[in-house]
């Protein structure tokens, strides 16, 4: 959502507005005093028209976007035209004034059209031209006025003169004009770029701002043109006329673009409704209803799920959002204070936010039943996956199994049986070494009965189906080399799917730590609570533990997910890691 301003900027607005009505008042003050004033007809009309419109416009627009530079150089195009207003005074100085700020509003329109909409320049080659038109509009222009004899054609003396050169003023001036002209040419070509590659909904947000600007820079060079070829002067008044009528236009072509978008977005509004009437449920048809509404074809849609934290496409599939500096931007829709989806849009429509979320507003309905089925189809995503995940790790499971049991247990078991046969050879010939080969078979039988155990208890440990969780996870805490803490623990016995989930979530994530985390301390809490058992795990350890990379808490999460479960991993850098699992008991899940 847009910047909303606060009490500072909007009583910073108000003083603007307030300074905006005197600064439009001055020239038509000064035009009725100064009898005679340079263009004071032209000044009289159009000076209070031309300035307080474009700081009237430029307050609007700031005030809806204080994030958008837009605003503040109409507001400032506005002061510059009123205070170049000044020239049609007959004393002296406040007539220099005047002339000296005179190219300055029209170096501002060619920065707002290069920056329209966002009101930021993109790239060096944009800022560099801007640059070039506010440096001759004033540090060129500056110097030029130290060589004009104003006194000379009947307009009141420049006291700033420092040397009466005529005919270098007027080559030197002919040179800043053609300066100005391949300013302006550079500008349009920007536009053109700039409206060629548009949308049809970027092109409906540039067009009045465009059109009517655009008109005034071309009046603008053509003037400049005729100066140089020395046209008659009667020409060159009625260009200079004919431009400032076209520069009047351009605040109120933007006040009529903000009427269009309003009565735009009513009709969108409308016609939606009717779209999503007729729409019968068809899928995909939600995306096409809002890309007419908002006449951006390129409109995608992303909803947000809650359990998981992120974003997907109506697909289901997850998505990234567009970040910084892209082409694309969001309009998150909201209901009761959640975020039901997010409209990825064209950077135009930025301007036209109150559009967008009129329009989300009315498909929220819509949006909210896109939502659930989103979220149905990244379940069935998520489904097939965690399947085929855990055959994969089924089969992997039973294959290091096999290699344990091979390379293990058999071999152990083997060993003995051909020790046992010596032992029986050797019986009647040598009862001594008989049997201390006896007894070395009985340690090796040992041995390979409790590597039996180790195994089986890797894969369902007994303790944990003769005694339960807590003393299963005492048996983990005391196997590990560091500090391990139990913490809260169930009185009652949990049922056997949750214990086991409960005991290998404990167990890979404190191998987790063991192995990773450089941690010095861990700590083991299950709770209890409402129908759901949560399992969590803390470390102090280095933190930046991530699932999506190893293959442990991947497999963790299929098993959590398969008892309508999830997991959670909460690991900063250097912040430690927390997993924790929140499993239905099984009450929980008959009642779903």
């Amino acid at each position: 959502m847009p910047d909303r301003p606060g009490p500072t900027l909007t009583r910073a607005l108000a003083g603007l507005g307030l300074a905006g009505v005197f600064a439009s008042a001055v020239p038509l003050a000064l035009a009725i005093h100064s009898v005679g004033g340079h263009h004071r007809d032209l000044i009289a009309i159009f000076g209070p028209i031309i300035g307080g419109a474009f700081i009237g416009t430029g307050l609007l627009a700031w005030q809806r976007r204080p994030d958008n530079r837009f605003g503040a150089l109409m507001v400032a195009l506005g002061f510059a035209y009123c205070l170049s207003g000044l020239i049609v005074s007959t004393e002296s100085w406040s007539f220099i004034v005047g002339l000296h700020l005179i190219p300055l509003p029209y170096a501002i329109l060619l920065h707002i059209l290069v920056a329209f909409p966002t009101g930021r320049l993109h790239g060096r080659a944009e800022r560099a031209l801007v640059w070039a038109a506010y440096l001759t509009a004033t540090v060129v222009w500056w110097a030029l006025m130290l060589i004009e004899d104003t006194g000379r054609v009947g307009l009141p003396p420049n006291h700033l003169l420092v040397a009466s050169k005529p005919d270098l003023f007027n080559t030197l001036a002919n040179v800043r004009l053609g300066i100005v002209v391949a300013l302006i040419a550079l500008a349009g070509a920007v536009i053109v770029r700039r409206w060629t590659a548009a949308s049809r909904a970027q092109r409906r947000a540039l067009a009045p701002v465009y059109l009517s600007g655009g008109l005034v820079l071309l009046l603008y060079a053509i003037w400049s043109i005729a100066g140089i070829a020395g046209v008659d002067q009667n020409v060159q008044e009625n260009l200079e006329r004919a431009r400032v009528v076209a520069l009047a236009l351009v605040p109120f072509a933007f006040l009529a673009g903000l009427l269009r978008s309003q009565i735009a977005g009513a009709a969108a509004v409308s016609a939606l409704v009717a779209s999503l009437g007729d729409a019968g449920g068809r899928s995909g048809r939600l995306r096409d209803a809002l890309a007419d509404a908002l006449g951006d074809p390129s409109l995608e849609l992303a909803f947000w799920l809650p359990e998981r934290g992120g974003w997907v496409t109506e697909s289901g599939a997850p998505v990234a959002l567009p970040g910084d500096g892209s082409t694309r931007t969001c309009t998150t829709i909201e209901h009761e204070g959640r975020p039901l989806a997010t409209i990825v849009h064209d950077v135009s429509l930025a301007e036209q936010g109150e559009l967008v979320r009129a329009v989300g507003g009315a498909a929220s309905l819509a949006l909210e039943n896109e939502r659930l089925d989103a979220e149905l189809r990244a379940n069935l995503h998520e489904l097939r996956a965690s399947r085929a995940r855990i055959v994969e790790s089924a089969d992997a499971a039973r294959r290091r199994i096999e290699r344990d049991l091979h390379d293990g247990a058999q071999q152990q078991l083997v060993a003995i049986l051909l020790a046992l046969r010596m032992a029986r050879a050797r019986l009647d010939d040598d009862p001594g070494a008989a049997a201390q080969m006896l007894d070395a078979t009985t340690r090796d039988l040992a041995a390979a009965i409790e590597e039996l155990r180790e195994l089986a208890r890797g894969i369902h440990p007994a303790v944990l189906s003769d005694r339960g969780l807590g003393p299963a996870l005492d048996g983990l805490a005391a196997r590990l080399a560091m500090p391990v803490e139990i913490g809260s623990m169930p009185s009652e016995r949990l049922p056997e799917s949750v214990e086991a989930a409960a005991y290998f979530v404990v167990a890979e994530a404190l191998t987790n730590v063991a192995r990773y985390a450089d941690a010095t301390h861990a700590r083991i809490d299950v709770t209890r609570d409402d129908g759901h058992v949560t399992v969590a795990i803390a470390d102090d350890g280095v933190g930046g533990a991530d699932p999506a990379k190893g293959s442990g808490l991947r497999g963790l999460a299929d098993r959590v997910a398969a008892l309508d479960g999830r997991l959670e991993v909460d690991s900063e850098d250097g912040r430690g890691t927390t997993v924790r699992a929140v499993i239905p008991s099984q009450e929980a899940r008959s009642r779903r």
